[in-house]
């Protein structure tokens, strides 16, 4: 049977691994806290993160890393963005040397604005080839209550990604395969900042239009950055790309929507934090999108908006009256 560790035990690591489970693989679940690994255990379900949903027998939970990691053929990763350094700093020599390092972050890290399998390659000292990303439209909500979705499993080894694509699929979730690993990771990241952003519009009680609007010129900017770093156009009207930020600018469910919305309404910042469980990775996110998008000398003026909303305190009636003023331009550009 494939072993597989998932460090994280928030919900999108849970349900990962209960699709690792269900696609026949044996899991252990890595997580901080005693009390919910024995929860994981005894009760068969995480109570903080999928209250409700019971795991598969397949999937069992541990404190120490060293455990979690031991003989695993698939090694996944689901801490929130800006931990991951640090957290992968301490993991890494418990680590098979031939393990497939699997991400399903989606964010840029601050600071240095690489991408989520950069860091995983420099910290754990792993080649590109060994080193692979799982995306898409993926709320893990509905991947838990095995509703069907698509995913995308991206490595710069077609082999290693057919190899992480079956182990886990099963008859609710369908992964293909991409060797656009910059495309498909720049999809996931910054469609949380654009979601950012018709939640914003949301709480404001703008229209369908305008939030329309907001996916496509969103995408538009995702796009052009992706080009610029050599992505391939076609990844960004993709699973990875149109795919992911439909679903995660459309559903209650997507934690950045529900982030924005709470600041359309006015509330602030420290008022949303207060009121959000789980981590909304385009809040820190949306600073090192920028910052990646100005080293790459591309416009990104959805991403400027966001970041002048959430970090800089500017009124978003304010930020919607300067992006409407915008001098007129092709849609191409």
């Amino acid at each position: 049977m494939t072993r597989c560790a998932v460090y994280g035990t928030g919900s999108w690591g849970t349900a990962f691994a209960m699709v690792l489970a269900d696609a026949g693989c044996e899991v252990t679940l890595w997580g901080r806290r005693a009390a919910l690994v024995d929860a994981i255990n005894n009760g068969r379900t995480n109570p903080d993160y999928l209250p409700g949903v019971e795991l598969p027998a397949a999937v069992r939970a541990t404190t120490d890393p060293a455990r979690a990691a031991r003989d695993a053929e698939f090694t996944v990763l689901a801490v929130p963005s800006q931990t991951l350094r640090g957290n992968l700093a301490e993991w890494a020599p418990l680590l098979p040397a031939d393990t497939i390092l699997v991400s399903l972050m989606k964010g840029v890290e601050l600071g240095t604005a690489k991408r989520m399998s950069e860091v995983v390659e420099e910290v754990a000292k792993a080649p590109a080839e060994r080193v692979a990303v799982v995306t898409g439209p993926n709320l893990a909500k509905e991947v838990a209550a095995r509703q069907p979705a698509a995913a995308v499993v991206a490595c710069a080894d077609e082999a290693v990604a057919r190899r992480v694509q079956t182990a886990c699929h099963t008859s609710y979730f369908r992964p293909y395969t991409n060797t656009d690993v910059v495309g498909c990771e720049l999809g996931g990241a910054v469609k949380n900042v654009i979601a950012l952003a018709v939640g914003i519009a949301t709480g404001m009680g703008l229209g369908d239009n305008a939030k329309a609007s907001l996916i496509t010129r969103g995408l538009a900017e995702t796009t052009r950055l992706g080009l610029a770093m050599g992505a391939d156009a076609h990844t960004f009207a993709g699973l990875a790309g149109m795919g992911d930020l439909v679903a995660t600018c459309s559903s209650p469910l997507s934690r950045n929507n529900t982030f924005g919305t709470n600041l359309g309404r006015g509330m602030t910042l420290e008022e949303t934090i207060a009121v959000t469980k789980q981590t909304a990775e385009g809040v820190k996110s949306c600073e090192s999108v920028l910052d990646l998008a100005r080293r790459h000398g591309v416009d990104m003026p959805l991403t400027e908006t966001v970041v002048s909303i959430v970090h800089d305190g500017k009124p978003p009636l304010v930020a919607l009256k300067e992006l409407m003023a915008r001098s007129a331009k092709s849609e191409r550009h």
